[in-house]
């Protein structure tokens, strides 16, 4: 068995997140406190109670979801104890932050402070460049990139995640994707609006990337102790500094979640465990991972749904 966990990013959030484990393990809500402490606004609240148009606030979510997944990841590693561990990390887009504090790269504290400073910078360029971003299903990168390039005079519009093979989201200005919408869904693909008001991963957001990399300057990193793919590369990397580059630059970069999952599936990853909010990144699986081949996808956000992963584990 050689387990991948996996975290999620935005667009997982849902109301009262974390709560079970914040209610039942003293070391999960000792994380939800500390991260609170270095907010400025109410975050356990907020993920509590709402209300949503305020939780789903880059400047609130960022955080919210990264708590959220580093307190499931709590409770994970304490059912593990030494019996089992993950061969390797990824997270989506934000979730690669949670997937850098579990290889030991970030402290707990370091991670949260990061995404709440991502999250403001990603929130600035929303308001001075609006925009958006929308799934494209029934078509290939290639065939996605091929309409995005006649669509060049409507406006700016980039392949910002390219999650399986034939599911691409669009990311930028609400003419250009418009544009590749309009002909994409003549050409018989399914087009879907994401809830976001920020055209995440495209060149919209692209002057929020020197601002956190001088805010990165400031947070010690650690060599991962267990591998982790990273959104830029679809690969490991060990150099600090190179992390550093690519978390930067992920801000404005597109996320290549499908070669990450085809890359470990190469490495012989058989089960998957998305340890967060919802099951995003498992639904993805069944599209990714090629005919035949044997895995396990699991997920969890309570202690029950953790307790039911254990039960296939051992």
């Amino acid at each position: 068995m050689k387990i991948a966990v996996l975290f999620p990013g935005q667009g997982s959030q849902f109301l009262g997140m974390g709560r079970e484990f914040i209610d039942t393990d003293t070391d999960c809500a000792a994380i939800m406190e500390m991260a609170a402490s270095v907010c400025d606004f109410p975050l356990e609240t907020l993920i509590q109670d709402g209300p949503m148009e305020e939780l789903t606030r880059a400047v609130h979510l960022q955080p919210a979801i990264t708590v959220t997944n580093l307190i499931c990841y709590q409770g994970l590693k304490k059912a593990w104890g030494e019996k089992i561990s993950a061969a390797c990390f990824a997270g989506h887009s934000l979730g690669e932050y949670s997937a850098l504090c579990a290889a030991g790269v970030l402290s707990v504290e370091d991670t949260i402070r990061l995404v709440i400073k991502r999250g403001a910078l990603m929130e600035r360029e929303g308001q001075i460049n609006p925009g958006g971003m929308r799934a494209v299903l029934g078509k290939t990168i290639e065939e996605v990139e091929a309409i995005i390039a006649r669509c060049a005079d409507a406006g700016i519009v980039t392949a910002a995640n390219h999650n399986t093979e034939q599911q691409i989201v669009i990311s930028g200005s609400v003419p250009g994707l418009d544009a590749v919408e309009k002909i994409a869904v003549e050409d018989g693909a399914r087009v879907i609006p994401l809830a976001v008001s920020v055209a995440n991963h495209s060149p919209l957001v692209a002057d929020a990337v020197p601002d956190f990399a001088a805010f990165m300057n400031e947070v010690e990193f650690s060599v991962p102790a267990t591998p982790v793919y990273f959104n830029v590369s679809a690969a490991p990397e060990m150099d600090t500094e190179k992390i550093k580059e690519m978390m930067a630059s992920q801000i404005a970069s597109r996320v290549r979640w499908f070669e990450i999952i085809s890359a470990m599936i190469a490495e012989g990853v058989d089960t998957f465990m998305e340890v967060g909010p919802k099951t995003v990144l498992k639904g993805m699986m069944r599209k990714i991972a090629p005919k035949g081949y044997k895995y396990r996808a699991l997920q969890f956000d309570t202690p029950e749904g953790l307790e039911k992963c254990m039960s296939k584990l051992v």
